[in-house]
Parts: structure tokens; C-alpha cells; sequence
């Protein structure tokens, strides 16, 4: 009996008891009219369930073919759950208005509140807004607080960040009022160099800016970095853009970051054309005042109930614009729930087991392109679901090769960083099967010969 109540949501009393009602003992008697020979006898010769991201999968192969692809680079492919697109879908969140009147919006500010709440745990941060446009627009903005903070104008910035974040940055500091100088990164470890970055350390630093993983997938070493900079004064920013990482790796707040920023598109947000994305930006709660974007507040109303407020709002919309912590007055709010929802359905044991899926494939992929004569990883330390690979041939041949068989194998590294011009950022989540690292192995060794 418990065969056929599987999927029902009753129990195996309340089952004996509709049975009871209708007069039969065992559900079995309600087909006493078929035929023995006509029933069942054993299972059906089917193969066994599938997940939803697999069942999703093969309805996709079985529409067209479906590309692998091993991109990255701040855009991941990773599953997302249908219940995020049936829940953000809903009108009064997907038409919902900036919720300036809170007695009319208490279901989107509590959102907005929870997803604060989910990034500083993400981070291990004390505060967090209401999120911004994308990853390197909330490190730009982490740049210019730092310098409100420390009153100082020179930033130094990792050459290990992501190169488009970098130039985000460049763009939104004013080289008259600040200085930017470029932390090269060892290129033996792909991290960044510490020797170089502390003969630029000095009392005029108001930040370092550090990505990890960085854009080559490499964990950076935080720790001693954050101590160092907080020696001479200054505060140590974090960025990031694949937040899937810190399902694992120890978060920033717990190595000495003061502000961290990065990119949510991880979270259970589409890769559609680069955009919309989400701007993670949490910090220390006695930098509150400095901090910009949106913030939402709890709080008792009138009659002692609790509630959700826009809260801190003059930091940035009720003041003059020279002196507002930012001039973005808006956030990410579609975006944040996507993230919010994604996090909810994964729980703390959820998000880990995703990224240790995403950290033993890549090491897979790693080790079988170790294997193949005409290329290898390059750099030494430990990487989460990215790594880089030195090609003897031109990696921009390799790429059409594999294209053709219906595989975008990767980020020809040469576009941002001339010295790279021989090297393909590989990219491996939970949705690259193992059959598909294989396919893309044995491809690529066939187009390196």
C-alpha cells in the first residue's frame, strides 16, 4: 500500500480509514476488475529517476543539441531551481515599486531585509545594503568609501582582479583626486604578489583591493594581506564574482576584511547577454554611515508590532549630491530575491555541497588536462572552479576547433593580459557532467595535435 501512497500526501491511516469508508480492505481490491493477466506482476524496465537539473537537461538534448560550455570568467552556469522563477514571477514582487511607502510594502522590504541577513552570513560581514548593479560596480563604490573613511587617495588594486571590475573602478575614481596603482600578480601562483604589493604599502594607502577566487580561480592568501594593510591605516577590501565559493571557503569577514564586494549572478540568476546581475556589498557596522546604496531597517510600529523600514535614507537620497554617500538610490531588487530564494532552498549544507560539487570537478578537469600533451596548468596554488592552461598551439585556434564539435572550451586569457597570450581560462560547475569534462578532454587533446 505504501507502493501506491508515495506520492499522496496522506497517511497510511488516513488511507485505511478512506478505504474503511468506501468498503474495501486493501486498495488492491479497487482493481479486482481487471484481469490478473493484464496487471503488473513486476516493475517497469525504465531507468531510475532523475533529479531536476538532469530531468531538465535531457527535455533540453532531447529538443536540440545542447552546447557544453567551460566559461566563466564572472558569468557561471549553475543550476537554478524552477521555484525561483515561479516564485520571483509573482506580480507583487516582479512589479513592485521602491517601497518608499513602508505600510503598503512590508513584503518587500522583509525580503530586502532577509537577503541583508543572508549576505552578511554569506560574508561574514555585520551589515549589508540592499544590494547594487553588479559586482564591479559594488567594488567601485567599496573604492571611493574607503577613501571617504581614511581621508586618503591612493587605492592599490590587485592585478589578479577581475580585469573589467578594474577598469570599472578606474572609471569611477577621478584621477585628479586619487591614485590607483596595479599589484602584479606572481605568476608562478596566480595570487597576488605580497612582496610587491608591501613595497607599494605605505601611509597613503586608503585600501587594498583583492578578488578571491581571483580571476584566474586562484584562492587568494587574505589573512596576512589584512594585516599588513591594517598596519599603516588602511582598510582591506574583498572582492569577489563567483559567491558559490564561500559555500566552502572561510569568508572574508573571518580573514580581516573591512568592506567586501562582489557579484551575486551565482545565486540563482540566468545568464542572459551580461545582465541584470546583483552587486554584493556588505562591511563593519561602524562603517555604516559610509556606506552607499539602499538599507533596509527593523523596527516596532505603533502598536508594538515589527516591521521593515528604509532606514539611513540621507547617506544618499535626502542630500545634497557632492555629499551623498552614492548617487545610486535604487538597488537590485528582482535580483536580490532571486539570491534570497536560492539561498533559502539550499540552506547552509545546501550552498556547501554545490560548490564542493564545483571544486571536485574542476579538480577533475584539471588533472585530465594535466594529461594531455600540449597543454597544463600553470599556476600552483589552490583554485576553486576555475584554472588556467598554457596551450603550445594558439588558443584562439583550439577554441574554433572545439567550438565546431559543439564545445566553448574556455576564455582565451590573451584578450585582457598580453602575457597570457598562449593561455584558456577553464571554467567547471555542477552542471558539467562528468561524460562532457571527458568529451571535452579527448577533444582538446585532438585539436592540440
Amino acid at each position: 500500500m505504501k507502493d501506491f501512497l508515495r506520492y499522496l500526501p496522506h497517511t497510511e491511516e488516513e488511507g485505511l480509514q478512506m478505504l474503511e469508508t468506501i468498503g474495501v480492505k486493501r486498495i488492491e481490491d479497487l482493481f479486482e476488475i481487471v484481469p490478473k493477466e493484464q496487471r503488473l506482476s513486476k516493475p517497469l524496465d525504465l531507468p531510475g529517476p532523475l533529479s531536476e537539473p538532469d530531468l531538465i537537461r535531457h527535455l533540453q538534448g532531447l529538443r536540440s543539441p545542447i552546447l557544453s560550455s567551460f566559461l566563466g570568467a564572472g558569468a557561471y552556469h549553475h543550476f537554478i531551481p524552477a521555484v525561483i522563477s515561479a516564485m520571483t514571477s509573482r506580480s507583487e514582487f516582479y512589479t513592485a515599486y521602491t517601497p518608499y511607502q513602508p505600510e503598503i510594502s512590508q513584503g518587500t522590504l522583509q525580503a530586502i531585509f532577509e537577503y541583508q541577513t543572508l549576505m552578511c552570513q554569506l560574508t561574514g560581514m555585520e551589515v549589508s545594503n540592499a544590494s547594487m548593479y553588479d559586482g564591479a560596480s559594488a567594488l567601485a563604490e567599496a573604492v571611493l568609501m574607503a577613501r571617504r573613511i581614511t581621508k586618503r587617495r591612493k587605492v592599490l588594486l590587485s592585478g589578479a582582479v577581475h580585469p573589467e571590475y578594474r577598469r570599472v573602478v578606474q572609471t569611477y575614481v577621478d584621477p585628479d583626486q586619487g591614485e590607483i596603482a596595479l599589484v602584479p600578480y606572481n605568476e608562478d601562483e596566480g595570487r597576488t604578489d605580497e612582496k610587491a604589493l608591501l613595497d607599494l604599502l605605505d601611509g597613503e594607502v586608503s585600501a587594498v583591493v583583492v578578488q578571491s577566487p581571483n580571476f584566474f580561480g586562484v584562492v587568494e592568501d587574505l589573512h596576512p594581506i589584512a594585516q599588513k594593510v591594517h598596519e599603516k591605516g588602511g582598510l582591506m577590501i574583498v572582492g569577489f564574482s563567483e559567491a558559490i565559493a564561500y559555500g566552502i571557503l572561510k569568508p572574508p569577514g573571518a580573514v580581516g576584511a573591512d568592506i567586501v564586494a562582489g557579484e551575486g549572478q551565482s545565486l540563482g540568476i540566468p545568464l542572459s547577454f551580461g545582465g541584470p546581475y546583483l552587486g554584493i556589498f556588505t562591511t563593519l557596522e561602524k562603517f555604516v554611515r559610509m556606506m552607499p546604496g539602499r538599507l533596509v531597517g527593523e523596527t516596532l510600529d505603533l502598536n508594538g508590532k515589527r516591521g521593515f523600514v528604509l532606514t539611513l535614507a540621507a547617506r544618499e537620497q535626502h542630500i545634497r549630491r557632492e555629499r551623498a554617500t552614492s548617487n545610486i538610490c535604487t538597488n537590485e531588487g528582482l535580483c536580490a530575491l532571486m539570491a534570497t530564494i536560492f539561498l533559502s532552498c539550499l540552506g547552509r549544507e545546501g550552498l556547501r555541497e554545490v560548490a564542493v560539487m564545483n571544486l571536485s570537478k574542476a579538480a577533475y578537469a584539471k588533472k585530465v588536462a594535466s594529461e594531455i600533451s600540449g597543454c597544463r596548468p600553470v599556476f600552483s596554488s589552490p583554485t576553486f572552479n576555475e584554472f588556467v592552461l598554457r596551450m603550445d598551439r594558439d588558443p584562439r585556434e583550439v577554441l574554433d576547433r572545439l567550438k565546431e564539435k559543439g564545445i566553448l572550451a574556455g576564455l582565451f586569457l590573451g584578450r585582457f593580459y598580453p602575457e597570457l597570450d598562449h593561455h584558456l581560462l577553464v571554467t567547471v560547475t555542477e552542471m558539467n557532467t562528468k561524460e562532457e569534462i571527458d568529451r571535452w578532454a579527448e577533444t582538446l587533446e585532438r585539436a592540440l595535435r
